[in-house]
């Protein structure tokens, strides 16, 4: 897909801040490096002190900034980084979220060099976090940094938070905002953890699907059974567990679980055309993912099956023998890892239950089975016309020459939720790695034309949100 025609440089901010960031260019671009050196891997706790080392990064460079209450709050998990720069009476306030912590590297083999060891190359970082979420993180900084270095204060209060457990649904977080509300009070919060459409089509995201994520695990026995002597005579975990697998989902690639749709708003029918006026090739993204066919829910389009529906997947499965050669024996247990992506209005416990006792129902006698919830999140959705959407594409049309589309993402930021229903703020989801990152996978890669629109962008947005009246 070609991308769009954009506007010439020099791009439309103050000349000094412009001058700023042409000056800063290779030191910024060290500054991404660097943070993503440090391997902030918030699911595996031989990480843990890295998460520390990222969390005085970041707070080192908002104290640099001349921030105010820059704090390295420690919780039972990962830190939380919280800041402020309010210097700007009477103007709204913006909760400024992105995340630090990062996606485990494996398979190691599928990199091109180590994944955090990260590399400049023919304008691309390529490393772990580049694009989700630290090169975000350095965006923004950078972005305030030219405006000190040009001598100018942004035109809104800033309130920072930044949390390293959104690859680890969030938890301390989730428990730490309804305890710091008085900290916290602001117009709007401005997520940047999404990124551009396909074909690197500028984009603001105003939708995000929730998410359920548990563990499924089927036991027989304290240890792994002899096939020949005990096979035919008892359930075999493996076994039982493709069967529970199987009656989840159905070959039209709806999920199975009775209730699972029961709060599910159906997409209208504007909605559905403006979806289908967006510029997405079904087989330019097929390509793009090196897969044989593309497969959607019955009556859905592709793009609406993978941003707009909830649906469900198997993220792990294992047990019994895994090695080279034969090794006869009825496994004394199997595992499967399980989430559904949610749309609004469904709850995430609440289908977190249905799993549960829908799973018991279609489990095999014989065995143990358990189902346990692990995380979730609910999903959000932000109108197109609220003033605070409509200032970030006024910002972006400003840097890139062209308006913005408007989409959904198929992914979940646990937190969004959090800000709309326990602070009441509208969210503006504002983005801007290129779509085929790989993020979560190896070799993730930051188109660096994209690091430096997106810091272009929030220098402008910071005027842009100005405008926006407060409490709307």
């Amino acid at each position: 897909m070609t991308e769009p025609t954009r506007a010439p440089e020099p791009t439309p901010i103050d000349p000094a801040v412009e001058a700023a960031l042409v000056a800063s260019r290779a030191a910024r671009a060290e500054a991404l490096l660097e943070l993503a050196r440090i391997p902030s891997v918030s699911t595996e706790p031989e990480h843990a002190a890295d998460m520390v080392t990222a969390a005085e990064w970041i707070a080192a460079r908002l104290r640099g900034l001349g921030a105010t209450e820059v704090e390295v709050i420690r919780t039972d998990l990962h830190p939380i980084v919280y800041g402020r720069i309010h210097e700007a009476p009477g103007a709204p306030t913006v909760l400024l979220y992105t995340h630090f912590d990062v996606q485990p590297a494996d398979p190691l083999e599928l990199w091109e060099t180590a994944p955090f060891e990260p590399f400049l190359r023919d304008g691309r970082f390529v490393g772990r976090g580049v694009a989700d979420d630290k090169g975000q993180i350095v965006m923004h900084l950078a972005a305030l940094e030219a405006m000190r270095a040009a001598g100018k204060s942004p035109a809104v209060n800033i309130t920072f938070v930044f949390e390293g457990e959104e690859e680890f649904g969030s938890e301390s977080l989730f428990n730490w905002i309804p305890q710091n509300r008085h900290r916290l009070a602001a117009d709007l919060a401005l997520i940047s953890d999404t990124g551009y459409f396909e074909g690197n089509v500028p984009a603001i995201t105003i939708g995000l699907r929730g998410i359920m994520y548990a563990q499924i695990d089927v036991e027989l026995s304290p240890v792994d059974l002899h096939s020949g002597q005990y096979g035919g005579s008892v359930e075999n975990p493996a076994n039982a567990l493709a069967r529970i697998i199987t009656a989840l989902k159905g070959p039209d690639g709806r999920v199975r679980i009775p209730g699972f749709y029961d709060d599910v708003v159906p997409l209208g029918d504007a909605e559905r055309a403006q979806m289908a006026a967006l510029p997405f090739d079904e087989e330019a993204f097929r390509e793009e993912t090196q897969v044989p066919a593309l497969v959607g829910e019955s009556g859905y389009t592709i793009l609406e099956s993978r941003t707009a529906r909830p649906t469900l997947d198997v993220n792990g499965i294992w047990g019994g023998f895994q090695g080279d050669g034969a090794k006869t024996i009825i496994p004394a247990h199997a595992h499967a890892k399980v989430s559904t992506r949610l749309v609004a209005s469904q709850d995430p416990q609440k289908v977190f239950e249905a799993l549960r006792e829908y799973v018991a129902q279609v489990a095999p006698p014989g065995v143990k089975v358990t189902t346990t919830f692990i995380h979730g999140g609910e999903a959000s959705l932000t109108p197109i016309d609220h003033p605070a959407t409509q200032a970030a594409a006024r910002a972006i049309r400003a840097i890139e020459g062209v308006d913005p589309v408007f989409i959904r993402e198929g992914g979940s930021i646990p937190v969004t939720a959090a800000f709309d229903h326990v602070l009441g703020l509208p969210v503006v989801l504002a983005g801007f790695p290129q779509p085929n990152s790989n993020a979560h996978a190896p070799n993730e890669w930051l188109d660096e034309r994209n690091f430096e629109a997106g810091t272009r962008i929030m220098v402008r947005l910071w005027d842009e949100l100005a405008s926006v009246p407060s409490g709307s």
